[in-house]
């Protein structure tokens, strides 16, 4: 398999080695966490040549006898090594009854420098202060970006390659998949549904595996859409599905907490408040709503739309659905002191819908950025201060998490 080195993220870990932070790698399944664990392993033997690295892999059989707690420990501790760096690493660690007992001791002995990784259902980044009571650091792993895509399948059209990125998607192991249907039914049946039966059903003990799946259906069909639990309440009841809205909403935090999909609140930017009325939802890579649902109801629009909220959040940013008076504008970035207003369209060139775009963002009267990310296959330009911007300069240009714009 074409391996590439996820900078960002490479970066990000080793400005905190030898911290004493449990460094906790999380992300939705088959996202490239153990790669990452592996690469960060390769640099650390590089700058540490002493160092002593205790890895384990609980994927592998040769493990299964440190499934117990008390064993992992007593392990760990038997292959510490005095006046050295001494590493762990492990991966899948949830497969460990209890674990995170072991590690919180083997934490407050202050001998080791820890990173951990494991099935997204169990490493929750709303359950990590809970879990650990000493310090965590999540490194939050994404699927890939356009940038890394690019990496990936290098092409010189970057206009054509996002067009490929739409429908390929950013999970790197169905890359290998060169006939679309055997990709697609890896996304769905690999991953997809590994992440719902396994981790979610197998966690939360779900009865009512149907309704899970529903909403998952429910939640694709209507990225980018404005919803309410009442809302998909009232839509199942018109299918004859009865679901009360505090099963639909605990069901799809378990969705979000496994990072299935992401929540997306609303912010009055008028009244510079937070709105809990209703929110958008988007799946955490774009490919599963096309290896989950084919290609009915394709709008690229939303595919598009999508992707721009994934690296958003990717690059750090708050991100939130924007209202002023009657009008919405897509995305409220916030990071810092910094604040990006964005509207994301697949086509403007007809002129009705190109000022339909532009009045919500003209409309905001403050001295924020504001762009217009859309498919003009040239190179940006501004009308009325905002920047109109094709989204493949967009994701390419800033790339980077540390990047503020």
């Amino acid at each position: 398999m074409k391996l590439i080195k996820r900078k960002d993220y490479l970066e990000e870990i080793t400005d905190v080695i030898n911290t004493p932070d449990i460094k906790i790698v999380t992300g939705v399944r088959r996202s490239g966490k153990s790669k990452l664990l592996e690469e960060i392993i390769k640099y650390i033997k590089l700058e540490d040549k002493n160092a002593n690295i205790i890895h384990i892999n609980f994927n592998l059989t040769k493990y299964e006898d440190l499934q117990d707690y008390h064993k992992l420990e007593d392990t760990i501790e038997s292959k510490f090594h005095n006046n050295v760096n001494n590493y762990i690493f492990i991966d899948e660690v949830q497969m460990c009854k209890d674990f995170e007992k072991a590690i919180n001791s083997l934490h407050a002995k202050e001998k080791f420098d820890i990173y951990i990784s494991g099935s997204n259902a169990f490493l929750q980044s709303s359950d990590l202060a809970t879990l650990f009571v000493g310090r965590a650091y999540e490194i939050h792993v994404f699927p890939f970006s356009f940038n890394e895509y690019s990496t990936y399948f290098p092409n010189e059209n970057n206009y054509q390659n996002l067009t490929n990125y739409m429908t390929d998607g950013g999970m790197s192991g169905s890359y290998l998949y060169k006939n679309k249907s055997r990709r697609m039914k890896y996304l769905n049946e690999e991953v997809l549904n590994a992440l719902i039966i396994r981790d979610i059903v197998n966690k939360y003990r779900i009865r009512n595996e149907q309704l899970l799946n529903l909403l998952v259906d429910y939640l694709m069909d209507n990225i980018g859409n404005l919803t309410s639990l009442r809302k998909i309440q009232n839509t199942l009841a018109s299918n004859g599905i009865k679901a009360d809205h505090k099963t639909i909403g605990k069901y799809i935090d378990y969705l979000c907490k496994a990072f299935a999909f992401y929540k997306v609140r609303r912010y009055d930017i008028r009244g510079k408040k937070y709105l809990n009325k209703e929110e958008k939802y988007y799946l955490s890579d774009h490919s599963f709503k096309y290896a989950r649902l084919g290609t009915r109801n394709l709008d690229y629009g939303r595919i598009l739309e999508n992707i721009i909220a994934v690296e958003l959040l990717r690059r750090n940013y708050e991100v939130y659905v924007g209202k002023l008076y009657k009008t919405e504008v897509d995305f409220v970035a916030i990071k810092q002191n910094q604040k990006l207003y964005i509207q994301v369209s697949n086509d403007i060139s007809d002129e009705k819908t190109l000022n339909r775009e532009l009045k919500p963002l003209l409309n905001i009267k403050d001295g924020y950025k504001k762009i217009l990310i859309a498919r003009i296959y040239q190179p940006k330009y501004e009308i009325d201060g905002i920047e109109i911007i094709d989204p493949s300069e967009w994701l390419l240009n800033l790339g980077s998490k540390k990047t503020l714009q």
